[in-house]
């Protein structure tokens, strides 16, 4: 997801409702992984009052104040895993600390559901574009399950585009798809499925360099708000 999401719009929980309608579950178990915003009280705590309110059952992991006794078999025996936004070079760090990006890996080995929004969007790619390391934004390597790069906030923050644009151009990252807030991308196989949306005016692209210039492709995206409920 490239923004919003319930920490943002707690009165528009499409997104949301999306990635819980994926499970293969009625009730599925849901983890929130807020290691990117430093497990911010206030994200977890908004966290659990957004989604007790849904059909999942939800929990979180701390890396800071470690909840588990297996970090393996506590984040293996859930259904979803749904990564939060923030420092996304400083969740990767921590993640390979204690060895949470191979347990992801088998996570996604095991067709788990993986979601998340901003640098927990970001995190999946090859590369992305993030503001975590120096201030401005650059590139950063990232797990790799999915190939190419990602820039979410596309309309959201004014600088996203023209870098991810210069980025592509210059070569120094791979091409890939750019959303905008309220925008996610849906993958099966490490290929793109769907590209939904919980706003109607939002969009979504393929971004990728020809001839030295850079080419945005706007896909198709179906918004949530017309589905029923």
């Amino acid at each position: 997801m490239g923004g919003r999401g319930f920490l943002m719009e707690p009165d528009n929980l499409l997104l949301d409702q999306y990635i819980l309608s994926q499970a293969h579950t009625n009730v599925p178990k849901t983890c929130f992984i807020p290691t990117a915003s430093g497990d911010a009280d206030n994200y977890i705590e908004k966290f659990y009052e957004t989604f007790n309110k849904l059909t999942c059952e939800p929990s979180h992991l701390s890396l800071f104040s470690p909840n588990f006794i297996d970090l393996k078999a506590y984040v293996l025996q859930h259904d979803i895993l749904y990564v939060g936004g923030g420092k996304t070079s400083n969740m990767l760090l921590l993640w390979k600390e204690w060895e949470l990006d191979t347990i992801l890996k088998e996570a996604y080995e095991k067709r788990m559901i993986l979601a998340g929004i901003s640098a927990g969007s970001i995190c999946w790619f090859g590369e992305g574009v993030t503001d975590s390391t120096s201030g401005t934004l650059s590139k950063i390597d990232c797990l790799g399950f999915l190939t190419g790069s990602n820039c979410p906030h596309y309309d959201g923050e004014r600088n996203r585009r023209p870098s991810y644009n210069e980025l592509i151009k210059s070569g120094e990252i791979k091409a890939g798809y750019a959303v905008d807030d309220g925008i996610a991308l849906h993958f099966k196989n490490e290929e793109l499925s769907a590209s939904v949306g919980s706003r109607p005016t939002a969009k979504a692209y393929v971004v990728n360099r020809k001839a030295n210039k850079v080419m945005e492709r706007e896909l198709p995206v179906t918004y949530l708000g017309d589905r029923k409920q």
